[in-house]
């Protein structure tokens, strides 16, 4: 079964392009890249797969030194007709041979004829072992769990998927698509639950898919760490780190003994896999929008369907109406951080939200995206209200008028005036359009 995802499109792209670089397509384990590689293979005359968790490919890298003895090797191993430019060779799992890695460079420099994409899963760790890493001689993307427009795509919902595009919103499509995001919102945006959730029609199957994804997060995970305490703080981490409700303190995890270094190590292991990320906050209002990693992060899990096994609710979210209301609004935020991330496929990008900490008094909004020359403010509410005083603060300091806020409501845009006086226009989005966020920024810029 084949899903349509956004970035298939990027892919084609790549292989028209003129200069074409090795494509690493990096992402937690279990997000579909192989699915997607092997979808573009069938483009080609030749497609070549070798995954690197067999010894047999892996000796090819380990054991050969020379770049064509390397191509003459994987060719007649594979039984493949020799034509570099019809054919694709796919090196999957590439995190297990540092040196396949390595290799990336020369088949650049030597055969830019040859159409090659790696993929693995925890690059991050296998990069400390790469002599020589080919900055320059490759291009890297990042594969996320489905957003809601591939998940409506999935279910051939494509009429639900067609209003989805349509910028603005029709009011006669909202019942539909938030229905459908209510859905999405349970089941997460994870190929295998997506894949069983058409199959089957129903989610009764999700605990035990996401039972088996988070077990090998965990495994994957440990292997990596530099000790025994690691692995401890890594397992300990998962197991609690679901109930934490707003942003976080290294020193004490969870009410652990483990200090602010152990833990902070082991949520950088957890971060470089994707698997739980660290947001860190913003304190300005201008480009360029850097971190503060001096301050209290929040997490970010892989996906939300996954956030919602482990906090043990999936259950309950079940026609569930009203979503927003759920868990004190944790589960609908998170969803629109994932949503936003599913867009941006650079490996740099972060998500960050705003905050500014006095003495007596303390503002944040839940995301800020800089669009051009603005940082643009995100509120994401729990109702189909909310109070907007942080935003106030954002807007007051900042040298433009737009900002956006999402919530249950129908589409629709207002002039707004803060206490101090400062008049701006505020985007209300509903929350299906999240993934859409940037090119309905674009459209705010333009329009108003």
């Amino acid at each position: 079964m084949d899903f349509k995802r956004r970035l298939f499109q990027q892919l084609l792209d790549w292989k028209k392009s003129t200069d074409r670089k090795p494509l690493i397509i990096r992402g937690a384990r279990q997000v579909g890249k192989s699915t997607l590689v092997t979808q573009l293979g069938r483009t080609y005359s030749h497609f070549i797969t070798l995954n690197l968790e067999k010894k047999e490919y892996k000796r090819i890298f380990e054991n050969i030194e020379r770049t064509s003895d390397i191509l003459n090797a994987i060719f007649l191993q594979t039984n493949t007709p020799k034509n570099e430019r019809e054919t694709l060779l796919f090196i999957d799992e590439i995190q297990e041979s540092p040196k396949a890695i390595q290799q990336l460079r020369y088949f650049y420099e030597e055969y830019p004829e040859l159409h090659v994409i790696a993929a693995g899963s925890l690059l991050e760790f296998a990069m400390r072992e790469v002599a020589s890493f080919p900055v320059g001689r490759v291009r890297q993307i990042v594969l996320h769990p489905f957003d809601f427009g591939e998940y409506l795509l999935a279910l051939d919902l494509e009429n639900a998927a067609e209003e989805l595009n349509k910028i603005p919103a029709e009011d006669y499509a909202h019942s539909t698509l938030l229905k459908h995001f209510n859905d999405y919102a349970v089941i997460g945006g994870m190929p295998e639950a997506i894949k069983r959730f058409v199959e089957q029609k129903t989610m009764a199957n999700l605990p035990e898919i996401y039972d088996d994804l988070w077990q090998s997060y965990r495994e994957d995970v440990e292997k990596y760490a530099q000790n025994v305490k690691e692995r401890n703080v890594i397992r300990y981490i998962m197991e609690t780190a679901a109930s934490e409700k707003d942003r976080i303190t290294f020193a004490g995890f969870a009410n652990s003994n483990y200090s602010a270094r152990e833990v902070g190590e082991a949520f950088r292991s957890l971060d470089r896999a994707r698997i739980i990320q660290l947001i860190y906050p913003f304190t300005g209002h201008q480009p360029p929008i850097v971190p503060d990693i001096k301050r209290k992060p929040r997490l970010q899990f892989l996906d939300t369907g996954l956030l919602n096994h482990a906090l043990g609710h999936q259950g309950q979210m079940v026609g569930i109406e009203n979503l927003h209301s759920f868990f004190s609004g944790k589960i609908i935020q998170h969803l629109v951080v994932q949503e936003v991330m599913a867009q941006f496929p650079s490996p740099m990008f972060k998500p960050m939200f705003w905050v500014r900490e006095k003495a007596n008094s303390s503002s944040e909004v839940d995301l800020v995206l800089q669009a051009g020359k603005h940082i643009v403010p995100i509120e994401v509410k729990s109702g189909k209200q909310g109070r907007l005083r942080s935003l106030h603060q954002f807007m007051d300091h900042a040298d433009h008028p737009y900002a956006v806020r999402l919530l249950a409501n129908h589409f629709s845009v207002e002039e707004v005036k803060t206490p101090a006086g400062t008049l701006f226009y505020l985007m209300n989005l509903p929350y299906y359009l999240a993934s859409k966020l940037p090119e309905y920024i674009q459209w705010f810029f333009e329009k108003y």
